[in-house]
């Protein structure tokens, strides 16, 4: 299977995170969609990234959608708990705050980029206040534990450790790591994990 993403997406890294986590055997090409000819355009409708397609030309699209498909192919490393519904659904929440600092960080880049005179100030506060509270939210429900979730990494980890990733490219003035010591302290054990450092290579 093929991976098409760009190395600056945190969606991307996501669903990068799951594929060398678990091991899956798979093909990682750099495709931004706005580059000329991307083949991203050709099997994704939507025209984003990541996209995986598959030996059969299957492609799947959006990083929940991939993350999920990919943690079934196998039971090593289960990242999705799959016979407890409730921490199915913790897990996924956690998916759902990460990929929300995610989304606002990105609008807030988008925004940043535009010529000063162009920039919504009330778009800016309104993403960044969002990123924040977030934050404290991932922080308080971290607490310290080792673990978003259980006893062992899950996608909840690996979405929030791609969402602090983002915030460290696009917003390198925000503090968070003096904001919130523990989730300092957890990023720094989980960015030696061999699956985050291969991503970010």
């Amino acid at each position: 299977m093929k991976l098409l993403g760009s190395n600056t997406s945190p969606y991307v890294r996501k669903a990068r995170l799951v594929l060398l986590e678990k091991s899956i055997p798979h093909e990682y090409v750099i495709d931004p969609p706005q580059e000329p000819g991307s083949l991203v355009l050709q099997v994704n409708p939507l025209g984003r990234i990541p996209a995986l397609i598959l030996d059969d030309g299957f492609c799947i699209f959006d990083s929940t959608v991939i993350a999920d498909y990919v943690d079934g192919l196998s039971d090593s490393q289960i990242m999705i708990p799959r016979h407890d519904a409730a921490a199915r659904l913790r897990v996924k929440r956690w998916e759902a705050l990460a990929d929300g600092i995610m989304d606002s960080a990105v609008v807030v880049r988008n925004e940043s980029i535009r010529p000063p005179e162009q920039q919504n100030p009330a778009t800016l506060e309104l993403h960044n206040t969002a990123i924040s509270k977030a934050l404290a939210y991932a922080a308080q429900l971290l607490d310290t534990h080792p673990w978003c979730e259980g006893d062992a990494i899950t996608l909840a980890d690996l979405a929030l450790v791609s969402a602090l990733i983002y915030l460290d490219l696009r917003q390198a003035e925000r503090d968070w790591r003096g904001s919130h010591k523990n989730l300092s302290t957890w990023f720094e054990r989980i960015s030696a994990r061999r699956s985050v450092m291969l991503s970010r290579e």
